[in-house]
């Protein structure tokens, strides 16, 4: 009977032939944004069924409004071996500007790098080359006496345009697609070139555009100035009242359902390899703001936050015009983590916003999106059993992060599905994805297919 070791050695030695596997996969210019390559998307959506297919799992390119989706079923011999859901994206975003790029962006090749060789490509890292890590390391269970997991792929063509066709495709195959007992997504990053990570937060989203009206049209500063409210002032007024001087936001109900991180979590986090004074550098700052005896790492992974992202209101070109402007507008966003509900929170900014109006004001509120925060729980089973073999892989300790963004399908798969998600990539903060130069670790790629086939062999034991 075949064992993990015979999965790993087989992934080794066929490592020349997945690379030119994801080569092949690399070199079809899948760009979602431009119709001009519709065809390409759908040829290589076809290439990712036909792999399916070469490894005996079912596989269908299912058409969309946009580009396919496609879904592939693979079976365990096991009668009660668990079912994943493993989504990749296949499109990818545009080369440009093409003369910053050091040879055709969709030819891949091996380059040296800082880290050792470099896969150079358009896609190579997002995600492509994570995509097909998880692919190799099926490869190999089927050499050696099939998976240990039920298999559900998921492969969007849509996600650097932000999945329009991909809710509507979600709730049509929702009994065939709600099967699996947790998704794994490969659309993340390493902590760093040597320590793998698990993302375990994604903070919400909820944004909100202000538009306050006084007067019924501009008028001039020296006639009117004075007597007139300005709602410039209301508006800057209502952004300064937002936060108090210990950096927290004021906003009523604001923090209910804010966790406390676990102390080891938290301890953890301190033992990271992060270097702030370098952090607050590379952005030409020296000290860190926001809330007060907060460290960056919390603050961006585990805090929620209030910012506004822009703000317009009067004359604004140049030169000087004396003008009372007769509206200000400003656009808000609230990062949320934990429990906190984003429908809440807009409603008591409403309000906050409406006691704070001047006479004869009147305000228009424009809605841009809400989601609420996203967990794994800490004591999660698979949690644990994904993270012992990461490190059991990398031979360091598998970092428990968080992530100040969001990303769309997890929050898809727990709205819609009702499913957890493992999010589990093998990126570096430096491989210039969406830039030119794109680049995936060699040492990523191979290692991440063998980081998945022991996640793959943890889960079933």
């Amino acid at each position: 009977m075949a064992t993990i070791d015979d999965v790993l050695n087989a992934i080794d030695a066929n490592l020349p032939a997945s690379t030119q596997r994801l080569f092949d996969l690399l070199s079809i210019p899948s760009v979602s944004t431009d119709p001009a390559f519709t065809q390409q998307c759908l040829r290589a959506a076809n290439w990712l069924a036909d792999e399916l297919k070469g490894l005996g799992y079912t596989a269908e390119v299912r058409e969309t409004p946009g580009h396919p989706i496609v879904v592939g079923h693979a079976r365990a011999k096991r009668k009660d071996a668990p079912h994943v859901l493993f989504y990749g994206h296949y499109d990818v975003q545009p080369p440009d500007p093409l003369e910053l790029w050091e040879a055709d962006p969709f030819a891949p090749r091996l380059a040296d790098g800082k880290e050792g060789k470099e896969i150079v490509a358009r896609g190579s890292s997002d995600d492509k080359g994570q995509l097909m890590t998880f692919v190799e390391a099926c490869r190999a269970f089927e050499a050696n006496g099939g998976l240990p997991c039920n298999v559900t792929f998921l492969f969007e063509g849509e996600e650097e345009t932000g999945s329009p066709s991909l809710p509507d495709f979600l709730a049509k195959h929702k009994d065939e697609l709600s099967q699996p007992d947790i998704a794994l997504v490969c659309d993340t990053s390493m902590w760093n070139a040597k320590t793998p990570a698990i993302t375990v937060m994604l903070r919400g989203l909820a944004q909100e555009e202000v538009v306050i009206r006084i007067a019924s049209h501009d008028l001039h500063s020296g006639m009117f100035g004075g007597p007139v409210n300005n709602p410039v002032h209301a508006l800057s007024k209502i952004i300064a009242d937002l936060h108090d001087e210990e950096g927290k936001v004021t906003l009523p109900g604001f923090y209910a359902g804010v966790p406390e991180i676990p102390e080891d979590i938290a301890e953890q986090w301190r033992n990271l390899e992060f270097d702030e004074s370098q952090w607050l550098a590379d952005i030409g700052l020296t000290r860190v703001g926001g809330e007060k005896g907060k460290g960056v790492m919390e603050q961006i992974w585990a805090r929620p936050t209030c910012d506004v992202n822009g703000i317009v209101g009067g004359y604004t070109g140049k030169g000087s015009k004396t003008v009372l402007p007769a509206q200000a507008s400003a656009k808000f966003s609230f990062r949320l983590v934990g429990q906190q509900n984003a429908k809440a929170i807009l409603e008591s900014f409403r309000a906050f916003v409406r006691e704070r109006l001047p006479a004869d004001a009147k305000v228009e509120f424009i809605n841009h999106g809400a989601s609420n925060a996203l967990q794994l729980p800490f004591s999660s089973e698979a949690l644990s059993r994904a993270r012992r073999a990461l490190t059991e892989e990398w031979r360091k300790d598998a970092a428990l992060t968080g992530c100040g963004g969001s990303i769309p399908i997890v929050g898809a798969f727990k709205r819609d599905l009702n499913m957890d998600t493992l999010m589990i990539g093998f990126a570096l903060d430096d491989d210039r994805i969406h830039s030119p130069n794109e680049k995936y670790s060699y040492t990523s790629f191979h290692k991440g297919a063998r980081s998945w086939a022991r996640v793959l062999d943890a889960l079933a034991r």
